[in-house]
């Protein structure tokens, strides 16, 4: 009798830019030029444990409008909602890892008890080996509000600066640098939603 023989281990992808950033997809430009706000751009990393770049991977973006407003039915308060401005993007990482995003600055969006929580964009990381996705959050560093946001509050003080994306000080465009870390020393830090 023979013994069958065993499957062997596979890892999730590479498929996500024939699959899923095609022309007619969501893009990485989330601003026209008659969307309102300060216009920023996000430039990040997206590294393994051993630091090396992780290409094919698919980066999303979620956030509200420059006045703290999202594009969503479950979003009904009052408040400007910007016709020109989705919220919600995508970007493929490219061989060394790399990932952009062209939107606005986000307004503060309510928290329980009548609490604001600081301008954040939610981030999620799809990529091979990841058999469910990420979840995380951009902070912008020079954000006061920071200081006072529940969900940043509920990352342990040594973690919360891997949440934080750094304003290169550089002319034009205000430019946000970011690296999205999958495992072992400076993680980044995930969320359980």
């Amino acid at each position: 009798m023979s013994v069958p023989a065993l499957t062997p281990s596979q890892t999730v992808g590479p498929f996500f830019a024939p699959a899923l950033l095609r022309p007619d997809a969501p893009g990485n430009v989330l601003v026209r030029a008659e969307t309102a706000g300060e216009r920023i751009r996000i430039e990040g990393h997206l590294y393994d444990g051993e630091r090396a770049p992780v290409p094919d991977a698919l980066i999303e973006i979620w956030q509200a409008n420059s006045e703290g407003r999202y594009r969503h039915p479950a979003d009904g308060r009052a408040g400007p909602l910007d016709p020109a401005f989705s919220g919600f993007g995508r970007c493929g990482t490219d061989s060394e890892g790399r990932f952009w995003f062209e939107t606005v600055r986000p307004g503060p969006v309510p928290f329980a008890g009548g609490r604001l929580q600081a301008p954040h964009t939610c981030v999620t990381v799809h990529a091979r080996g990841l058999l469910n996705h990420l979840v995380t959050r951009l902070y912008f560093a020079d954000e006061p509000a920071n200081a006072a946001d529940a969900v940043l509050a509920c990352v342990s003080a040594s973690r919360r600066t891997t949440l934080l994306a750094a304003r290169d000080p550089g002319a034009g465009i205000a430019v946000y640098r970011w690296a999205i870390i999958l495992q072992g020393e400076g993680e980044t830090a995930f969320l359980n939603v």
